[in-house]
């Protein structure tokens, strides 16, 4: 069976419009989240081996090899996320009077919740990675690294509403709260960190 991330642009977007399960909106955070941190390593790829920026060579390098790591496994959790679907949505269709239909929902959200939440804590590293873009890569890519820091920002906060649709319905609700309280700390300080980012960017090229 093909992958979703082999789809071509055009087959992904149609599949995602249609009325097919997956992806959905945690596919489509992981897929943007990835495409955030390729513009951070096309950056970076422009600003090595360029005397301009050569005291910032071996952070540039080390850079793009986070960069590699985080994209991959931002379209790694593409798949992850889809492949946790189908089991959430067959333990929905289980009879309310079956007795085992609490257990095996609640095991099922909490399997479907792993992909969105390694989704949010990803992204937390690709922000940080942009930010020092922003600091040590080629000015004349600078707008990419704005834009590469709004991806990464509405990928973030589409990936925890993904987490929190699903921790609404766990019958352990002092799971449940541990868990948005990681997803809101990691989005109280990312979302804010991703829009300075892009903020800077804004001032320097207008």
């Amino acid at each position: 069976m093909e992958k979703l991330t082999e789809k071509t642009c055009v087959e992904f977007a149609d599949v995602l419009a249609s009325k097919a399960s997956v992806p959905g909106g945690g596919g489509a955070a992981a897929l943007v989240g990835a495409v955030g941190v390729a513009l951070c390593s096309m950056v970076g790829n422009f600003t090595t081996g360029k005397k301009k920026y050569a005291e910032f060579e071996e952070d540039i390098q080390r850079m793009l090899a986070d960069g590699e790591t985080l994209r991959g496994k931002l379209i790694g959790l593409v798949e992850a996320d889809a492949a946790a679907f189908e089991p959430l949505s067959k333990a929905y269709a289980y009879p309310k009077d079956d007795p085992k239909r609490d257990e095996v929902l609640e095991e099922a959200t909490m399997n479907a919740l792993k992909a969105p939440i390694e989704m949010v804590e990803t992204l937390a590293k690709v922000i940080d990675l942009l930010e020092e873009m922003q600091v040590k890569g080629s000015k004349m890519l600078i707008s990419d690294v704005g834009c590469g820091a709004l991806f990464a920002g509405a990928a973030m906060e589409a990936a925890a509403m993904n987490v929190f649709v699903n921790t609404k319905s766990l019958k352990n609700r002092d799971v449940a709260k541990e868990i948005n309280v990681h997803m809101d700390d990691l989005l109280d300080e990312y979302l804010a960190k991703a829009r300075v980012t892009a903020n800077k960017v804004m001032r320097q090229i207008r």
